[in-house]
């Protein structure tokens, strides 16, 4: 599925609705360069689970948890990942396989930690029409 928007208002409100229909144990993979929206799509999902506190992306922590939402949302950025197993450390398994959603930023960083079934969302700019512009691609894998 391949989604339009032209504003950080449709980014966050795509977001909000994936996050009214997320499931627990889904895992979304968020994919695209520093800037796209990553952040602002993350800030929906959290409003979609109905989570009130502020999101912000756990760039030093790797990963943040939200707890008071209809089910636990596990937020993390492993864009300072080294090495693979420093997320054992964080006990990335319990996040994972837990009773919550995931959302990862920068996946391909930890490509064979990532389980079989995950939900690949993309978010490409494209200048061509618009700053606010970006192109969202979301499918299962």
């Amino acid at each position: 599925m391949i989604i339009e928007t032209r504003s950080e208002k449709e980014t966050f409100e795509l977001g909000r609705k994936i996050g009214e229909k997320a499931k627990p144990g889904q895992i979304y993979r968020l994919d695209g360069d520093l800037g796209v929206g990553k952040t602002i799509f993350t800030k929906g999902v959290a409003a979609g689970l109905g989570i009130l506190e502020p999101v912000s992306s756990p760039t030093f922590t790797i990963v943040q948890v939200y707890d008071e939402g209809r089910m636990p949302f596990y937020h993390f950025d492993v864009y300072r990942i080294g090495d693979p197993e420093e997320m054992e450390e964080i006990g990335y398994e319990d996040y994972f396989f837990g009773k919550g959603i995931c959302i990862i930023e920068w996946a391909s960083l930890i490509e064979e930690l990532l389980p079989d079934h995950i939900i690949r969302v993309t978010i490409e700019k494209d200048l061509d029409y618009g700053f606010e512009y970006r192109r969202i691609s979301i499918e299962e894998e």
